[in-house]
């Protein structure tokens, strides 16, 4: 297991830039005031293919050989790291292949299929996804790019908390969402070096809270098909992203479906951005913990915007 260095965010860095935004950080009084702190959005859902993961992506598909490249790329998910590899791969040209869940939002299929990837179904479960995209590999030699445990994607993942601290001064704090932790974990290997005294929680729906109870227990406990509004973050731990959430995550914490999507109409509402469920997860749990934040300056990172609007949680 290769565990990325601060040199590695570094290289990411310079590598993707001309194929990432540099996002903006915004603000809210009324949910500041509303929480008795200042937070600060990072806006990764207005990221290039709308979300963070386009950093990860474009870090593993711009760091491939030419031999590599020309087998092109595959993986498995949910939404966001598809669709971001998918426009990663088309910046470069190779070809590349998706294995998604059936009840994935048929949006992020069709952003995948728009960027220029080949989406193929399975089932709901993390089983049936690793045993169907075994197959896909097998059939394409393609460079396998995964979701968050490679240290590719955790290196260009960083660079969004690199961004923030150099957008925002004096944090006391960052939250993000946890699913399978490359966000989290790209977090910690940049914060930990460059802004050591910053606390870094992860954010996680009770429905789905894998990520939490790992952490109380000590060790990964994975869910198979866990079920929660906030589709981006169903999957489990694995060891490379545990090794950074064991190591410096100060405390996971947890919000119910209500307060997730009471928090996303909350940002829609007041701060006119379209953002996914799994995104509001860090501000649901921190109007339900305020005591831990009161005071503070709280660094956000809101992770993507790919919503399907024919099906908003609240419909």
């Amino acid at each position: 297991m290769y565990i990325p260095t601060l040199s590695d965010m570094f290289e990411a860095h310079q590598r993707i830039k001309p194929h990432i935004h540099r996002t903006p950080v915004l603000t809210s009084t009324f949910i500041d005031t509303l929480v008795g702190a200042n937070l600060f959005f990072k806006c990764e859902n207005l990221q290039k293919a709308g979300a963070f993961k386009a950093r990860g992506a474009s870090n593993a598909v711009f760091g491939l050989s030419e031999e590599q490249a020309a087998r092109g790329v595959a993986t498995h998910s949910s939404g966001n790291h598809g669709t971001c590899l998918s426009y990663a791969a088309g910046r470069r040209g190779i070809p590349c292949t998706v294995v998604m869940p059936r009840t994935a939002p048929q949006a992020k299929k069709d952003a995948v299929r728009g960027y220029g990837g080949q989406v193929v179904e399975c089932e709901p479960s993390t089983s049936s996804r690793e045993a169907v995209f075994a197959e896909v590999v097998a059939e394409t030699g393609a460079e396998f790019v995964h979701p968050y445990n490679d240290s590719r994607v955790i290196a260009g993942q960083a660079t969004c908390s690199k961004e923030l601290i150099e957008q925002v001064d004096d944090l006391d704090a960052v939250i993000a969402p946890i699913g399978g932790g490359g966000m989290v974990s790209g977090t910690c290997l940049t914060l930990t070096n460059l802004a050591p005294r910053v606390k870094i929680y992860a954010a996680e729906p009770e429905q789905a809270d894998d990520a939490y109870r790992s952490f109380k227990g000590g060790h990964i406990i994975a869910d198979d098909a866990p079920n929660t509004v906030a589709d981006g973050l169903k999957v489990p731990l694995k060891e490379l992203t545990w090794h950074f959430v064991k190591n410096n995550v100060s405390d996971i914490l947890t919000a119910s479906e209500t307060d997730i999507i009471d928090a996303m109409k909350l940002i829609w509402k007041r701060m006119k951005i379209v953002m996914e469920p799994s995104s509001a997860v860090p501000l649901a749990a921190i109007l339900k913990n305020k005591h831990l934040f009161s005071g503070k300056r709280i660094g956000i990172i809101v992770t993507g915007g790919n919503v399907d609007l024919d099906t908003l949680p609240w419909q």
